[in-house]
């Protein structure tokens, strides 16, 4: 019986060491002991480009211009952006920008208010 733990992204039970790392033959997942202690708490860190951790309900504020996909305008930097929503995906903030509508940001473009 092994003592490694399941792999976090498909649940394998074949995962091995290699040097410091996990990794899930299956899924080629690879991930730390220490990512492995995060991914039990169900709870993903979201921080901002600073490093403060972000929270639903924060204020942010555009670090830097940012073209709107769709359409010809921009994201001035400097925008605030009142109650974020934290979402899983590559856009991890969900939000509401006056002028635009709901929008999808990445957290390392902002910082918290």
């Amino acid at each position: 019986m092994s003592t490694l733990p399941n792999c976090p992204k498909c649940e394998s039970e074949y995962t091995y060491e290699d040097g410091t790392f996990l990794v899930c033959p299956e899924c080629a997942h690879e991930w730390t002991f220490n990512s492995n202690m995060e991914a039990n708490d169900d709870s993903k860190v979201i921080k901002d480009a600073n490093g403060n951790v972000l929270n639903d309900g924060d204020t942010v504020t555009v670090i830097k211009d940012l073209k709107v996909k769709g359409s010809s305008s921009v994201l001035k930097q400097g925008t605030k952006v009142k109650s974020i929503r934290l979402v899983d995906g590559d856009h991890d903030i969900d939000c509401k920008i006056a002028g635009f509508g709901a929008m999808k940001l990445k957290s390392e473009f902002v910082k918290k208010v």
